[in-house]
């Protein structure tokens, strides 16, 4: 592609989805749009980067060069459509190691996951990368997730990659204006957004995992468009 900028179109559905963002401890909490963190973990294990690796660090610091749109895609049910909820599970991990090294006979955790959502993501920037990005998520060195491994996807979540926005919204949401849909778009200067997210991955070294914060304005849909 010759042009400076590229559009690659993503595709989230699935019974399960989780994204974490202000998990702590026991306490795994989902977000109600997918984060930039997970989308990047997507792209690493896709490619197949180990984590801490060079390699990985090299895509991590490409990546967040990277904007990032996120759309709520209402699904339809046989009669209306399916409503998104939070389901909340109480999760038990026997023999974990302590601080000490010791082991813990049992370790609750309580994990949130979101329930029937589907989500559009739209990555804007160099072709190479996206190219590239494109090329491994239509054959997965490893396998995907959404958001954590029980969740797994139930289309393909390659879309499209287009050297235009419009076509690539296109593929994620027909014919429909944007504006009539929830969605939450990563701003370049600061003062255009209203939110700051840490999910911009630094490193997501077993020993080390780092995240910045990112600026983002979410959008609610309007009504009647």
């Amino acid at each position: 592609m010759s042009s400076e900028k590229t559009f690659l179109a993503l595709r989230l559905e699935g019974p399960l989805q989780s994204w974490g963002f202000d998990s702590q401890y026991n306490r795994r909490n989902t977000g109600l749009m997918p984060t930039k963190s997970a989308i990047a973990g997507i792209c690493c294990a896709s490619l197949g980067f180990s984590r801490g690796s060079d390699e990985e660090q090299e895509f991590l610091t490409s990546f967040g060069a990277v904007r990032m749109t996120s759309i709520a895609i209402p699904r339809k049910g046989v009669k209306k459509g399916l409503p998104v909820r939070r389901l909340q599970d109480y999760h038990t991990v026997q023999n974990t190691k302590t601080a000490d090294g010791k082991n813990k006979d049992c370790h609750i955790t309580h994990r949130q996951y979101l329930t029937d959502a589907s989500f559009g993501v739209l990555l804007e920037g160099p072709p190479p990368l996206l190219t590239r990005i494109a090329d491994a998520l239509e054959n997965p060195v490893w396998g995907i997730w959404l958001g954590r491994k029980t969740c797994i996807p139930s289309a393909p979540v390659f879309a499209g990659l287009e050297e235009n926005r419009d076509d690539a919204l296109r593929l994620l949401i027909g014919e429909k204006s944007l504006e009539s849909f929830t969605r939450q778009e990563e701003v370049e200067n600061f003062a255009e957004g209203r939110d700051s997210l840490p999910d911009m991955p630094v490193s997501f070294a077993t020993e080390r995992r780092l995240f910045a914060p990112r600026r983002v304005r979410t959008w609610q849909e309007a009504e009647g468009i």
